[in-house]
């Protein structure tokens, strides 16, 4: 059975890391499809839509999506709309996993994705001076994202950490926190303990090998992830999957480092990782552990091209 893979670069360094990570899939020689689509902001600029509608049904056909970068500018333009957001609603990805390994740390980051501060509810009052954003926490989604998140414990070492900040959002993190609760002890082989968010980033960045999964909010969790890439090699090493309902995206959270995209010197290790992700995925378990073993083992030469083939080697 073949599985087809959509490649979207994206902007920046993604049209250098992208590739690079199918140059390790392709090393493999499984029966896996690419096939290369647009989206982005410069897509954008050029097209006026940054997940063009052939884009999105070449997605929609796919097994899994590997996506690399979007720039995302700091200030609203007018019909931009960010391409990964797009997909995760379109396909319903309501779970963003973010793994951190290195130095004795092995823990996962479970996030919820689809609503909490990133709901887009978002406003300017009349008078220009007061900008309003409505925090969305229902039920369902932190239901669902406890689920996930103990399913993964169940996997590793059986042990999860719920983290909130209810001692001061007393309605939204509240229904988190009880909901949360609730569908855990539905996991009675998975101990559960509970963190307020500040003091999840203390403990994290005191001794992060005490955690295992992390589940949290959808702001907590992107904030808390790249806390824990900092203590286990830095974003070059952080990789990601959106999965739920749909066809699933992949992606590498670094940016899209304008000031060195096209200079072949981006690290591509965490494409590669998140392929390793999508590996794991598709079924392609002992594949994905050699890519990760590889990946895990090879320092960044300086050279985006030059790694790529280093592990791609190291995995033939």
């Amino acid at each position: 059975m073949s599985h087809t893979i959509v490649l979207i670069g994206g902007d920046g360094i993604g049209a250098e890391v992208i590739p690079a990570a199918r140059r390790v899939l392709e090393a493999l020689r499984l029966p896996l499809t690419f096939v290369e689509a647009d989206a982005g902001f410069a897509a954008f600029e050029r097209t006026g839509d940054a997940l063009p509608a052939e884009t999105l049904r070449l997605c929609e056909r796919a097994d899994a999506i590997l996506f690399g970068a979007t720039q995302s500018p700091m200030t609203k333009v007018a019909g931009y709309r960010s391409p990964i957001l797009q997909l995760r609603r379109h396909f319903d990805l309501y779970a963003n996993l973010r793994p951190a390994v290195g130095e004795g740390v092995d823990l996962l980051i479970v996030r919820e994705n689809t609503e909490g501060m990133y709901s887009g509810r978002e406003r300017v009052e009349d008078d220009g001076e007061t900008a309003i954003l409505e925090r969305v926490i229902t039920a369902r989604a932190s239901a669902r994202i406890v689920e996930a998140a103990c399913a993964w414990a169940r996997r590793r070492r059986g042990r999860l950490t719920l983290v909130h900040k209810a001692n001061v959002l007393k309605e939204t993190c509240g229904l988190f926190r009880r909901v949360g609760l609730e569908t855990a002890a539905r996991f009675p082989d998975v101990a559960v303990d509970e963190l307020l968010v500040d003091t999840a980033a203390l403990q994290l960045a005191q001794d992060a090998r005490r955690f295992d999964v992390i589940v949290t909010t959808n702001l907590f969790g992107d904030i808390l992830s790249d806390l824990a890439a900092g203590l286990t090699g830095g974003l070059g090493l952080a990789a990601s999957a959106n999965v739920g309902a749909g066809v699933p995206v992949f992606e590498p959270v670094h940016g899209s480092a304008p000031d060195i995209a096209g200079q072949d010197k981006a690290d591509p290790r965490a494409a590669i990782l998140s392929a390793a992700m999508l590996l794991d995925h598709l079924g392609y378990v002992q594949p994905a552990a050699g890519v990760r073993a590889a990946a895990y083992a090879t320092a960044h030469t300086g050279s985006t091209t030059a790694t790529a083939e280093r592990i791609a080697a190291a995995i033939t």
